[in-house]
């Protein structure tokens, strides 16, 4: 058995359930900081192409709901040699934008949503997840099935297209 995280099939149109015609995009990057913000630049590019424009509330939200759990990744997921999987994925008609990013360490699992801690005022890090907490509709976190890893993910819901 490998614990390598599984390629994906097309980082443009990966394999969907038959008549899902929903905008999905999934790729895997390296496990550094020029790996998320690579993600993050790629995800907001993605986002635009797909009718939710730069500069717009949803598109900034998202983007930074998306470059915290990639930075999440790289800081607090990291193996050596190991990258991460990032899948962003739009439904319609709600206008639904989940964002699921799994890495390769099962042993450093974030806290669950209702009991994230509130940093002090003289804290450096430690704010990460309650940016996603305030701006995704809701988050949470799950093992990853089949090998060592966890999937953490959050949703956006935008309930008027942009």
């Amino acid at each position: 058995m490998t614990s390598q995280l599984p390629s994906p099939i097309s980082a443009s149109q990966p394999a969907r359930p038959s008549g899902d015609l929903s905008p999905t995009f999934e790729m895997r990057f390296t496990s550094t900081p020029r790996g998320a913000r690579l993600a993050r630049r790629l995800a907001a590019n993605r986002l635009d192409a797909w009718g939710i424009p730069y500069g717009t509330d949803p598109h900034e939200e998202v983007v930074l709901v998306l470059g915290e759990l990639t930075a999440n990744a790289v800081r607090h997921g990291h193996v050596p040699g190991r990258d991460f999987h990032l899948l962003l994925h739009v439904s319609e008609p709600a206008r639904t934008v989940r964002i699921e990013v799994t890495d390769t360490r099962t042993e450093c699992t974030p806290p669950e949503p209702d009991a994230l801690p509130v940093p002090g005022p003289e804290d450096t890090s430690g704010r990460g997840l309650l940016l996603v907490a305030g701006l995704a509709t809701r988050w949470g976190w799950h093992i990853r099935p089949g090998g060592p890893g966890k999937t953490v993910w959050a949703e956006c819901v935008f309930a008027t297209p942009t």
